[in-house]
């Protein structure tokens, strides 16, 4: 997801896309927040970091420039650093220790990725160091030794209190190049996005529309829905009749919940349908908004709408 504003990738569209069946860009993570997420199950040093796959037990090793070798194969369009995710809560050493190894690994990162000429796509550094504005200051300086294409600002979305998020953001964003996209890693809500843009932030990603989707919980321009709620079993309208998305178009309520009670795949299929669209048409209306100086209506009629699933829809 993108908003206005950065002009300077020029998107890349060979190497192995047509292997995916896919001829559109592509952004690729390092796997930095995979490993983050396999806590139990990994083992950090300098050099990289080994874990137990979850599907088969094997033994894996990733390196940075391993990392960079798996994004350059897929050509990816834009592809991203190693780093070490902080974790929440952390203390002091225990952020400075991780970002710095973040560094360290963005740097070997830079190098291999750019080991010949051109590149297959561009390569964002991603700025670590918790919750401590010195860390991330620090992050940032080291991370303009290299020519990054752009700037990601992660460890955030993963526990800290929205406050907390929003007070790092407010501080680091205003010190990125100005020239570079930002990029806010795991974010997020409807409200989150619009407030990130606020401040200054250009791209998102998140599990988010397709997690709630096999979850039964419908983004709407009302509000979220449960669609497993008993009160849509006879409701015959749209999942939100203000949508456009083939979903809405052909699908009711009350069919959704069939198909979810049924643990039917098309459920799942549909929902998602869905919730990309609603996104998606989310960041049209973004774009539009700042093109028409009008982003402070728009933020602050997403704002107020309910924020949680489960959360009462007039």
């Amino acid at each position: 997801m993108l908003r206005p504003g950065r002009e300077i990738i020029g998107l890349h569209r060979d190497g192995l896309h047509g292997f995916m069946g896919w001829t559109r860009p592509i952004l690729t993570d390092s796997g930095g927040f995979q490993v983050f997420s396999l806590a139990a199950l990994r083992r950090i040093d300098e050099d990289g970091v080994s874990f137990v796959s979850p599907v088969d037990g094997a033994s894996v090793r990733m390196r940075p420039e391993d990392a960079m070798d798996v994004q350059r194969a897929l050509s990816s369009d834009i592809a991203m650093a190693f780093d070490d995710c902080t974790a929440y809560p952390a203390t002091a050493p225990q952020a400075r220790e991780s970002m710095q190894r973040s560094m360290r690994w963005a740097m070997r990162s830079y190098d291999h990725y750019h080991r010949d000429e051109p590149p297959p796509g561009h390569l964002f550094g991603i700025v670590q160091g918790g919750m401590f504005e010195e860390l991330r200051l620090e992050s940032i300086e080291a991370l303009s030794q290299r020519e990054f294409a752009g700037y990601a600002i992660g460890g955030l979305a993963v526990g800290e209190p929205e406050e907390e998020r929003l007070r790092v953001l407010d501080f680091v964003a205003p010190r990125l190049p100005v020239q570079r996209p930002r990029y806010l890693m795991g974010v997020g809500y409807p409200h989150d996005i619009v407030a990130a843009v606020a401040r200054g932030v250009d791209m998102f990603d998140c599990v988010m529309p397709t997690r709630h989707a096999r979850n039964g919980h419908l983004f709407t321009s009302g509000g979220i829905i449960n669609i497993r709620n008993a009160a849509h079993q006879r409701d015959t309208g749209p999942i939100d009749p203000a949508c456009s998305c083939s979903t809405c178009s052909r699908y009711s309520r009350a069919y959704l919940r069939h198909l979810d009670r049924c643990n039917e795949i098309l459920g799942v299929r549909l929902a998602t349908l869905h919730n990309l669209h609603f996104y998606l048409e989310l960041m049209r209306q973004i774009r539009a908004a700042i093109a028409a100086g009008r982003f402070a209506q728009i933020a602050a009629d997403i704002i107020a709408r309910p924020r949680r699933a489960g959360t009462p829809v007039a």
